[in-house]
């Protein structure tokens, strides 16, 4: 029986049989086997599956909840970033990226904040969505279109489902698109982080 703890672009959490690339939390979330909470603070980390043989089983009680995400893009979109200490080579890589957009090196909780900022509407639990402009979006930002979460895939949009990636179509060239990726991960984004994408996509 499929568990709650996948999370779609817009960072709900359900459940969904659709395998993910990555884990990641949130803090503690959880009671016994159920999702109790919608994140614990504005640390939102994205994890490998694997590292150095570690193996936790899930649900303990009083520790971190797993949450799992079908792609890096899927994670970036619903406002996690790269673990520090499991994937310290993507989280380097994203903070100098972040660096080189804005002009100085942030520290992880600088970057928390912002993030937190970005993806829910302060005291609640409301998405928050951005305007920008069609031809700014890099490959693998998340956009709301038609009701639906959509990759950018170069010049294509590709639709997210709880299945997988579906129907590629073209994206708009002018005007804005409702975003759903925080922006300062779009900048990252935009600075050439190799965002890693399911590879039936390629």
């Amino acid at each position: 029986m499929t568990e709650r703890n996948r999370v779609t672009p817009t960072g709900e959490i359900e459940a969904f049989p659709l395998r993910g690339a990555w884990t990641g939390n949130r803090g503690i979330i959880h009671a016994g086997r159920e999702i109790v909470r919608f994140h614990a603070s504005d640390l939102w980390i994205t994890c490998a599956l694997e590292f150095r043989g570690r193996w936790r089983e899930q649900w303990l009680p009083n520790r971190w909840t797993h949450l799992y995400f079908h792609d890096e893009a899927v994670s970036f979109a619903a406002g996690h970033r790269p673990c520090g200490e499991c994937r310290h080579g993507s989280y380097t890589a994203y903070r100098d990226a972040w660096a080189e957009a804005a002009g100085n090196r942030p520290s992880a909780k600088e970057m928390n904040h912002q993030l937190h900022g970005e993806r829910i509407i302060r005291g609640t639990h409301t998405r928050r969505h951005h305007r920008m402009r069609w031809n700014d979006l890099p490959t693998g930002t998340f956009v709301h279109k038609d009701g639906n979460p959509m990759l950018v895939l170069g010049d294509e949009l590709v639709l997210w489902t709880r299945q997988g990636y579906q129907n590629r179509t073209k994206a708009p060239k002018q005007g804005t698109a409702t975003v759903i990726t925080p922006p300062s991960t779009v900048t990252v984004l935009k600075a050439g982080y190799p965002v890693q994408l399911d590879p039936k996509l390629r």
